[in-house]
C-alpha cells in the first residue's frame, strides 16, 4: 500500500514548513488515516499503540482548522485582542501534558496560535497569567483544570474542539469522574477526538456517549508490541537484579537507558545503586516535585544522565528521540503496562531493545504478558547471575501437557462409521425385555404368582405392596420369609432392655386456699413494706449499735 507524504495531505504552508524543520517527511499510519477525517470536522476514535505518532495525528489538523478560523474571523468592536479557549486537550499525567504542549508549539510555530499547559504540583500564578493573556489551545490535567474552572480562570463556553488523549490510562488512574464533569460543561456542538493505546469495553462505552458518528481508526491490533522492538528476558533472583543491571549497562555500553520499577521507593533505591557503581542516574516518580521531575527528564533528554529510573507514571507520553534501550526491572502486574513501557523505544520506525529482569515471584506476570502479546519473549541464559534452580518454564509446559491429552482422546474415540454401525445394535438391546426376578413366596410358603409385566417392573410391585399395607391389607399375618424365599428369623429382644416400669398414680394437685393465694397482691405489698422498713431503719440508725441478725438467709429465700 502506497504511503502518502505530508505534502499530499492538503496541509497549509505554515504547517508544512514546521514539519520540514522537524525533519518529518512521511506520516505514520495513524497520521495518514486520521488527518483527512479530522480536517473534514469528523469525530474520531483512534486506537494505536504507543510510539505511533498519535499526538501529531490530532495536533496537526487542529492547528490548521484553528488557523483557518482565526484568519477568517472578524475582530469584535472594542475587543480586538480577545482569545477564547477553542481547543482543549485532556491528558492523565503532567509529563504527557508537557510533551503535547511542546508538540503544539513545534507544529504551530509559524501560525501565531497561542497554547499553554496547566497541571498540578506547581504554583498556578504563571498558568493564570497565561490564561488572562488569552490562549487558543489549552492542554491540561483533569485536577488542575477543575480547580481553575472553580476559581473562574478557565471558561469553556466557546470551545470547539475536545481531545481526550490516553483515555484508557485516564480511566485506570481514576479520572473518569473528573472527565465527566468537564464534559458536562463544554458545549455539545463540538468536534470530539478519542485517542487511546488500548480499547477496553469501558472506553468504547464512554466514547459512544460523547462521539457523534465517529470514524474509527485502528492501525495495529489492540495491545500489540511494535515490530521494531527486540525483546529479551533474564531470569535472576531478586537480590541480584541491581548487579545484573549494572553488568548489562557496562557490558553492552548502553549510553541511554530508561529503567522501570514497580514502586517509588524501589526507584530511589535503584538510582542510588547505579550512582554508586559509577553510572549517572536519576529517579522520577510521583513523590518528586514537578520541578525535580522536569529537571530529571530534561537531563535525560540532553544525555547528561545515563539512566533514568521511573515508575509507571512515565510509561506513557515520554517521547525521547532515538531511545535505544528500555529495562523492566520489575515485571508489571498489569500486562498492558508492559506494552506501554517498551513502547518508549523503537518509536517512529526506529529499532530498540526491551530487556526484562524476571524473578521467581514474577513468572505469573511474565506468563500474562506473553499471552497478551501472543508470543514468547526470548530467554537469555548466558549471564553471570543465573536464577537458583535453573531456567524455569513460564507457559510452555501448559501447551505440552494439553497436546498429548487431545491426541489420547482422539485415539480412544471410535471412528464415525463404527459408531453408526453400532447404533442399531444398541437400540435392539434396549427393546429386549428385562430378565424376570426370582419368584417370591406368600405367607403360607406357596410361591407367589407374578405376571410378566410385574416381573419386569419390580419397582412397581414394591410400590403396590406398600400401598396395600397402607390400606390395611395383609397386616393380619406376619411375613415369615424374605424377598428371596428364605425363612425370616424371629427378632430376639435385646438383653439389656427390660420391661418398661409401670407408673404409679399421679398425685393430686393441692388446691390453694382463697385466704392466702400464691403470688397475691397482699404478699407483694407486705414484702415491699418490709423491705422499705429495713432500708429506712438501716439509713436512720447508722450511729446505733448493730442488732444481731436473726436470719442469715437473703431476703429472697425467706419466703
Amino acid at each position: 500500500m502506497h504511503q502518502p507524504s505530508f505534502d499530499q495531505l492538503d496541509l497549509i504552508e505554515p504547517i508544512r514548513k514546521a514539519l520540514q524543520e522537524e525533519g518529518y517527511t512521511t506520516p505514520t499510519p495513524i497520521q495518514a488515516q486520521s488527518i483527512p477525517y479530522l480536517l473534514e470536522g469528523r469525530d474520531l476514535l483512534g486506537c494505536a499503540q504507543t510510539g505511533t505518532g498519535k499526538t501529531a495525528a490530532f495536533a496537526i489538523p487542529l492547528i490548521q482548522r484553528l488557523y483557518n478560523a482565526r484568519s477568517a474571523e472578524v475582530p469584535e468592536p472594542g475587543r480586538p485582542g480577545r482569545r477564547p479557549i477553542r481547543a482543549l486537550v485532556l491528558t492523565p499525567t503532567r509529563e504527557l501534558a508537557i510533551q503535547i504542549e511542546e508538540s503544539f508549539r513545534a507544529y504551530g510555530r509559524h501560525t501565531g496560535l497561542r497554547c499553554t499547559v496547566v497541571f498540578g504540583g506547581v504554583g498556578q500564578k504563571p498558568q493564570t497569567d497565561a490564561l488572562r493573556a488569552g490562549v487558543d489551545v489549552l492542554i491540561a490535567t483533569p485536577g488542575r483544570l477543575l480547580d481553575l474552572m472553580n476559581q473562574g480562570f478557565v471558561h469553556l463556553k466557546d470551545l470547539q474542539y475536545f481531545v481526550l488523549d490516553e483515555a484508557d490510562r485516564m480511566l485506570d488512574m481514576g479520572f473518569i469522574h473528573d472527565v465527566k464533569k468537564v464534559i458536562a460543561v463544554i458545549p455539545k456542538k463540538r468536534q470530539t477526538l478519542f485517542f487511546s493505546a488500548t480499547m477496553p469495553p469501558e472506553i468504547q462505552k464512554l466514547s459512544s456517549s460523547i462521539l457523534v458518528d465517529p470514524v474509527k481508526v485502528e492501525v495495529t491490533p489492540v495491545s500489540s508490541t511494535a515490530e521494531t522492538v527486540q525483546q529479551q528476558v533474564y531470569f535472576v533472583d531478586r537480590a541480584n537484579k541491581g548487579e545484573l543491571l549494572v553488568h548489562l549497562i557496562k557490558s553492552m555500553d548502553i549510553q541511554q537507558v530508561l529503567v522501570f520499577t514497580r514502586t517509588k521507593h524501589g526507584a530511589d533505591k535503584l538510582a542510588k545503586v547505579l550512582v554508586k557503581s559509577g553510572i549517572t542516574a536519576e529517579a522520577i516518580h510521583g513523590n518528586k516535585a514537578q520541578n525535580a521531575r522536569q529537571r530529571a527528564l530534561t537531563h535525560f533528554k540532553e544525555k547528561k544522565t545515563r539512566a533514568l529510573v521511573a515508575t509507571d507514571i512515565a510509561a506513557r507520553g515520554i517521547d525521547i528521540d532515538l531511545l535505544g534501550h528500555v529495562v523492566n526491572h520489575d515485571i508489571p502486574d498489569v500486562a498492558e503496562t508492559y506494552v506501554h513501557r517498551i513502547g518508549r523505544t523503537g518509536r517512529a520506525g526506529a529499532s530498540g531493545l526491551a530487556i526484562s529482569l524476571c524473578e521467581p515471584d514474577e513468572l505469573i506476570n511474565l506468563r500474562d504478558v506473553q499471552r497478551l502479546i501472543k508470543r514468547d519473549v526470548p530467554v537469555v541464559e548466558n549471564h553471570p547471575f543465573p536464577m537458583q534452580g535453573g531456567t524455569p518454564v513460564v507457559d510452555e509446559g501448559r501447551r505440552q501437557q494439553r497436546q498429548p491429552r487431545q491426541q489420547q482422546q482422539r485415539s480412544t474415540r471410535a471412528p464415525r462409521n463404527e459408531q453408526r454401525a453400532a447404533a442399531p445394535r444398541r437400540d435392539a438391546e434396549r427393546r429386549q425385555p428385562r430378565p424376570a426376578q426370582a419368584a417370591t413366596t406368600n405367607a403360607d410358603g406357596t410361591p407367589a404368582q407374578t405376571n410378566g409385566a410385574d416381573a419386569q417392573r419390580p419397582s412397581r410391585n414394591r410400590n403396590r405392596n406398600r400401598n396395600r399395607n397402607r390400606n390395611g391389607e395383609g397386616r393380619s399375618e406376619e411375613r415369615t420369609t424374605t424377598a428371596s424365599g428364605e425363612p425370616r428369623q424371629p427378632r430376639e429382644p435385646r438383653p439389656d432392655r427390660g420391661p418398661r416400669p409401670e407408673r404409679g398414680p399421679r398425685p393430686e394437685r393441692q388446691e390453694r386456699t382463697e385466704a392466702q393465694p400464691a403470688g397475691s397482691k397482699s404478699d407483694y405489698a407486705s414484702l415491699t413494706a418490709q423491705l422499705i422498713a429495713e432500708v429506712d431503719g438501716g439509713s436512720r440508725g447508722k450511729n446505733k449499735p448493730a442488732e444481731p441478725k436473726k436470719d442469715k438467709k437473703p431476703w429472697w429465700k425467706r419466703f
